[in-house]
């Protein structure tokens, strides 16, 4: 991760920086100190850096909630902050190597944009858990006709893929750095033509973290077409086993079942796994019907202007429901006095959110960096919050 050590500055630098207004949009201290956050924003977009002290250094790095996929965009910004601020660096990792592929930041595509989502083909599949990208990259290649989206919720395979976007000139393939579970409830009913699921952590010690579920066979089912397909692989006996009984329990579908089906592209995984003799299970699930559309009317706005003090004292213990939680965590003031920040998180337990609560000195509240998926657990947190805050 791109991040500078710096030695102890004036951070009256920081103020003036975010009293211009060009590069950094706001400095909050964390209650209890020792943390701050840092707004900047460039053309793109805004994001928060984290600066945190050290006896006798400082580290600044983009923070783990709002940091953009491009590592290059936080590289510069961190450049230019250094540069503006006037910092001593100690050590940095922020240098562009020359050379490198670029990544196709266009083919980026954060969760917000399926909210109101249109796609540019009429085809489309998507890949949960892509990984090194082989078979994601295959398709789009083999299938120029079809989009095909790929959710990767670890970030460095997701730069990877991009990169390769970039240098094979495709355009039918979107990357989304992101929970699939969520991503699969804002896709409109009746669109995909397939869900391909190919090799997931199989969770054997901590099955509730799988991605294959009931419920995500459910939405599956929903936002695939009549005759689409859901396709998982696995070489694990046990998800086998466990994904057979979830697949039999749906309702109004077919599926098969193969073992050892090859396929023209195979990741380094499948490749070792097969010199190794291991038995490879490939679960076919089809859809049969027409599902109904898709809840689309959740809002997740603060219509009236908060007090901060109500803020400031929201509970520090979580909050458990039947289907959903909420969590706040750190709590930050801006150093001008204009509002603050508090960490929220939310939703379901196995696929929460994490954001920001984020409100000026007009009492005006907002999540950042955007709002959450359009859930129905989600939506109980949001009302929560709502009540907690508005009394």
């Amino acid at each position: 991760m791109p991040h500078l050590i710096v030695s102890p500055f004036d951070k009256s630098r920081l103020d003036r920086l975010v009293e211009a207004g060009e590069l950094c949009t706001m400095r909050a201290i964390r209650e209890g100190g020792g943390i701050e956050l840092l707004g900047v924003r460039d053309e793109d977009g805004e994001f928060f850096l984290e600066l945190k002290e050290r006896e006798e250094d400082w580290v600044i790095r983009a923070d783990k909630i709002t940091r953009p996929l491009d590592s290059n965009r936080i590289k510069k910004l961190l450049a230019a902050l250094a540069r503006q601020a006037e910092m001593t660096v100690r050590h940095s990792n922020i240098r562009l190597a020359p050379g490198k592929p670029p990544i196709a930041a266009e083919y980026d595509k954060p969760i917000e944009a399926f909210e109101e989502v249109a796609f540019p083909f009429e085809k489309v599949a998507l890949e949960v858990g892509f990984g090194s990208g082989r078979h994601l990259l295959w398709q789009a290649e083999q299938h120029p006709d079809t989009l095909f989206i790929g959710i990767e919720i670890h970030t460095p395979s997701a730069q990877q893929v991009l990169k390769q976007i970039e240098l094979r000139g495709l355009r039918n393939i979107w990357v989304v750095n992101y929970d699939a579970r969520l991503l699969l409830e804002m896709l409109p009913s009746n669109r995909l033509e397939a869900v391909y699921v190919h090799f997931p952590v199989p969770w054997d010690k901590n099955p509730h973290r799988r991605v294959i579920s009931e419920r995500f066979v459910a939405e599956a089912m929903r936002v695939l077409r009549p005759d689409g397909i859901l396709e998982l692989r696995t070489d694990s006996d046990r998800y086998y086993r466990y994904s057979l009984e979830v697949f039999s329990a749906a309702p109004k579908v077919d599926f098969r079942v193969e073992k050892n089906r090859d396929l023209p592209v195979v990741s380094k995984y499948e490749a070792r796994w097969r010199r190794q003799a291991k038995d490879i299970y490939t679960l076919t699930m089809r859809a049969l019907e027409e599902s109904p559309r898709q809840r689309a009317d959740y809002r997740f706005d603060f219509d009236v202007a908060v007090d901060p003090d109500r803020i400031r004292s929201l509970p520090g213990q979580a909050i458990v429901e039947e289907g959903w939680f909420v969590h706040f965590g750190s709590r930050y003031r801006r150093a001008d006095g204009r509002g603050g920040v508090v960490e929220c998180s939310f939703g379901s337990f196995d696929r929460p959110e994490h954001k920001y609560l984020r409100w000026d000195e007009t009492g005006r509240l907002t999540y950042f960096p955007g709002r959450p998926v359009r859930t129905a657990a989600n939506f109980a947190a949001h009302q929560r919050i709502g009540a907690l805050i508005h009394g």
